[in-house]
């Protein structure tokens, strides 16, 4: 199945509003909900919208459209911008976070040794306002300079190399290591993933 990023034209609805929290008794867990990113089973991000909506709880699962390619026909179809997440905005106890993972295909919280890492508001809202511009969305690899890559399509598929810099909006410049030589070469970024 092969997928071309298509306009956001009305998206399914993608949020909505939580229960009103309860008042919280221990001073060591913030009181206002914040949002975190909860990491989901392989193609579960949907079920985990409905199940967390169904619990009132309020979720945001950023969406695109895509023409969907098959050998007797083409089908537009509504598919995660983040595969594999979808956002909780939930006040964070221990009590809150075993009731979203007690949920089939909740795996964990994106977070750093046991701990869950809230989501800063900004980027929540900036990427809404990006999704209400109806501008064509196409995910791509979040790459750093310095990181080993590997081109995954074009002339070049299969190459690994370094990124060396990042040129413009979406080009990269990668080091690629050919017979103790250095070659630059200037490749779009949906062409290299991270390895």
């Amino acid at each position: 199945m092969c997928g071309l990023p298509m306009a956001m034209t009305n998206p399914p609805d993608l949020t909505i509003n939580r229960a009103p929290a309860s008042e919280g008794t221990d001073l060591d867990y913030p009181l206002a909900p914040r949002w975190y990113a909860l990491y989901t089973r392989s193609r579960f991000e949907k079920k985990m919208l409905s199940e967390l909506t169904d619990r009132r709880i309020e979720v945001f699962l950023p969406m695109r459209e895509v023409l969907s390619r098959w050998k007797d026909r083409k089908k537009r179809i509504w598919i995660p911008l983040f595969p594999g997440y979808i956002f909780v905005n939930h006040v964070d106890t221990p009590e809150n976070r075993f009731r979203i993972l007690n949920i089939s295909g909740a795996v964990r919280f994106v977070g750093f040794e046991g701990h869950a890492n809230p989501v800063p508001e900004e980027q929540i809202l900036s990427v809404r306002k990006f999704l209400e511009a109806s501008i064509a969305a196409d995910p791509y690899p979040y790459v750093q300079v310095g990181t080993h890559v590997e081109v995954i399509a074009g002339p070049l598929k299969g190459i690994r190399g370094i990124l060396v810099e990042k040129r413009g909006r979406f080009r990269f410049v990668i080091q690629v290591d050919l017979i103790r030589q250095a070659v630059s070469v200037e490749i779009d970024a949906s062409d290299v993933r991270p390895v």
